[in-house]
């Protein structure tokens, strides 16, 4: 399975979503910028759900940033996988340190993204959390972790794609699941999309604005 672009893929995840969620009065679609962004607001769009953001990001290795052995969310306690820590022999100094400096940095995206915009009530809510791919799973983890700590109704995690061993960790952290494709063989989420380019801070914020107006 390959999507066109993100456009497309947001409107296949909406037709697999629309039969359980369609018409709910209480459904909040949440995305991870920036790459979820374009995907979860078609979904907003087509489901007629209200968008906001969930902000989280990876914890890379010491001598390999892109490596994730962790993930942290602007609320809440650092996503850490503990079998790789442990055998990469990685001091919880240094995972403290850096989860510090990437909460930061999410809250400093947050007001660039949101501006003086509250974030949206989550309590209660039927929630739905996109990504445009995934590879660990670690930040989704992360990412529905925190939501999780403001006690929504129900919690979908609902992607395009997914790396097949991910899947399952990932389902240890939400009600349901919605991932149309699963390879076993995965490279990088990219490689599922005709046309990948990098979601800009300008076009996340333009698609928070205007689903806010909608």
């Amino acid at each position: 399975m390959k999507f066109k672009d993100r456009i497309d893929a947001g409107q296949t995840l909406a037709a697999a979503l629309s039969p359980t969620v369609c018409g709910r009065d209480d459904l909040l679609v949440l995305a991870l910028p920036r790459g979820g962004v374009p995907v979860a607001a078609e979904v907003a769009r087509i489901l007629g759900a209200p968008l906001d953001l969930c902000f989280a990001h990876k914890i890379g290795a010491p001598d390999n940033p892109e490596f994730a052995i962790g993930a942290i969310a602007d609320t809440g306690p650092p996503c850490v996988d503990e079998q790789v820590t442990h055998t990469m022999r990685i001091p919880f100094s240094y995972l403290r340190k850096e989860a510090n400096h990437q909460q930061q940095e999410l809250q400093r995206r947050a007001l660039l993204y949101r501006g003086s915009r509250p974030a949206a009530e989550i309590v209660g809510k039927y929630v739905i959390l996109i990504d445009d791919g995934v590879a660990t799973g670690m930040t989704a983890r992360a990412a529905l972790q925190s939501i999780r700590l403001r006690i929504p109704a129900r919690l979908i995690f609902a992607t395009p794609v997914a790396a097949a061993d991910s899947v399952a960790r990932i389902a240890l952290d939400a009600d349901d699941l919605v991932v149309l494709h699963s390879p076993d063989a995965f490279f990088a989420v990219g490689e599922f999309y005709e046309h990948f380019n990098q979601v800009t801070d300008d076009e996340v914020i333009a698609l928070v604005k205007y689903s806010a107006q909608a």
